[in-house]
């Protein structure tokens, strides 16, 4: 059976040294409205997917937190979906029951969710990656990163100012919408490829993102790093830009040139630099081993923070990818455990040592480098290799993609197809005729759900679909199959897809929708987002539950 611990007594161990591990099972779209602080967000839909990367050690200390209030797991609405307070409870209480079962053997729940949390006098929070994103508020103010308004910017680029426009946001995110001119420099590798990005100190160095954060850090870590040149952070982003009715360019993929060995050098007495007054340490490969071997004892987070191509090219055994820009901006996507041992790990270090740096000022307090890739050490290539608990134990029948195109076009034997994916994706693409509906909340969705004699589950590589096999039997559903290779499978046939959210049987508060992906309102959105942005820093103040760390300039 899980413990229960009430809010006041969380909160104290929240601002111990060893602080238990923080879940919301909600989902992203119910969390986002409001959270506690240190809380990472794991939807129980997802449970399985991630648990085994958030929380890498069976006996860490893992409190579980719902909305509380009065309700259904699957939502407290008159619809049986979310009701407008977020109120999910259950879920605390089922994700215990499988925790406990895949071998957690220290579960609690918080009593009365965040509904009790808020009742006890205590601070929620909304938006995501809060602590990051405050923090780089926080960096702005500390140090005094400067940055540029976009009709600044503009005015200096129509002067012919001799300038690079970095965007320190993945590829991805930088191929959807760019500053006209800009090149794609992930934030890890700003220091790694300054140098021969802007050889020439005359050359003014202006770092933006989507908003602010990762434009503020980037910025202040070539400033950090010492290089010659001017350096800004373009204010609000991308997102500022468009407000300032400037135009965006779409579908670029221009990317840095690969470092020089001059500017590898470089960039290594930078980071070096860096790393002596911001107090980094170095670990060497025996102490890293030994803690692989301790590490059922306490957490051990090993982190590539090379970009992910670099990465799946050959990559320590138990390394994960956590490219150093995006670690910074959201640590509670990547480590849960904020008591645990980090050790970062690069080729050469600048990269590690950079974003180590980040972490020490953000409050991390034992955070390591891997001093040298340890020579003629073993490599494994591709995506690493998660965990799924529970997976191997289900006995669930499967449907190929041609034996469900077959029964569909048999309107006698037509099955009901739910499909699990994302909501986005879903709208993106699906089966025809095929159902949204949430994994948790499977059973409120049979509500909706038009009766039929089979029910086949797919998600977009049926992995998903098979965890949720047992959850449909729970439910009430009969004859239950799983799409082999999920809807991917489906697409690589070559088979119909349809568009569009006509038959949704959850509300589709699975993901939070970002400023820029609403279908109206666009700009006010991100004006809010922008300005949410900008009064972190003063509500994590008020709440006192967050130290960040100074280090001035010697």
């Amino acid at each position: 059976m899980p413990n229960r611990i009430d809010p006041l007594s969380l909160r104290e161990l929240l601002r111990t040294t060893a602080p238990p591990v923080l879940l919301d099972l909600r989902e992203e779209g119910v969390f986002e409205k409001e959270h506690l602080l240190f809380a990472t967000n794991l939807a129980l839909s997802q449970l399985e997917l991630s648990i085994r990367r958030l929380v890498p050690r069976f006996s860490t200390p893992v409190v579980l937190c719902d909305g509380g209030g009065k309700g259904k797991g699957e939502g407290s609405g008159e619809d049986g979906g979310e009701n407008t307070e977020g109120n999910t409870e259950g879920l605390a209480e089922r994700g215990a029951e499988r925790l406990l079962r895949f071998g957690y053997g220290d579960v609690s729940i918080l009593v009365g969710g965040v509904a009790g949390w808020k009742a006890a006098g205590l601070a929620v929070f909304s938006g995501f990656n809060v602590p990051s994103k405050a923090f780089g508020e926080f960096v702005e103010h500390a140090y005094g990163t400067p940055s540029l308004a976009p009709e600044e910017l503009q005015t200096l680029i129509d002067s012919g100012r001799k300038m690079v426009i970095v965007d320190s946001r993945p590829m991805e995110e930088y191929t959807r919408m760019n500053i006209p001119g800009g090149i794609n420099v992930p934030g890890g590798e700003l220091v790694y490829r300054a140098h021969d990005i802007a050889p020439h100190p005359g050359t003014l160095v202006v770092v933006n993102c989507a908003g602010r954060t990762r434009s503020i850090i980037g910025a202040q870590s070539l400033i950090n790093a010492g290089i010659p040149n001017q350096v800004t952070a373009l204010r609000n982003g991308t997102m500022g830009w468009h407000l300032a009715g400037l135009q965006l360019e779409r579908g670029g993929t221009k990317g840095p040139p690969e470092p020089s060995s001059a500017g590898s050098e470089l960039g290594r007495q930078a980071a070096s630099r860096v790393a002596a007054r911001f107090g980094v340490r170095a670990v060497d490969a025996q102490t890293l081993k030994r803690w692989e071997g301790e590490a059922h004892r306490r957490t051990l987070y090993l982190m590539d923070v090379r970009i992910p191509e670099e990465y799946q090219e050959g990559h320590l055994p138990n390394a994960r990818s956590a490219p150093g820009g995006q670690l910074v901006q959201g640590t509670d996507t990547y480590m849960a455990d904020r008591g645990a041992r980090v050790v970062l790990v690069d080729t050469d270090g600048v990269r590690a040592n950079m974003t180590a740096s980040w972490l020490i000022q953000m409050g991390w307090r034992d955070v390591h480098v891997l001093e040298a890739w340890p020579e003629g050490a073993e490599q494994v290539t591709g995506a690493f290799s998660e965990e799924i608990p529970g997976l191997e134990t289900i006995d669930a029948e499967h449907i190929t993609a041609a034996g469900l195109a077959e029964r569909i076009r048999s309107a006698a034997e037509s099955p009901l197809v739910v499909d699990l994916a994302p909501s986005p994706v879903y709208r993106r693409g699906h089966i025809p005729g095929a159902w949204f509906a949430i994994r948790a909340q499977l059973e409120a969705a049979r509500q909706r759900l038009p009766a039929g004699d089979s029910l086949v589950l797919t998600s977009p590589d049926g992995v998903l679909a098979k965890l949720a096999a047992g959850d449909a039997a729970e439910s009430g559903f009969k004859n239950i199959r799983v799409l082999a290779g999920g809807t991917a499978a489906w697409t690589a046939e070559g088979l119909p897809m349809e568009t569009g959210e006509d038959r949704m049987a959850s509300a589709p508060d699975d993901v939070f929708a970002k400023p820029y992906d609403h279908p109206d309102g666009v700009e006010q959105h991100m004006r809010n987002y922008l300005d949410w942005e900008v009064t972190l820093v003063e509500q994590i103040e008020k709440s006192g539950e967050i130290s960040y760390r100074i280090f001035p300039e010697t």
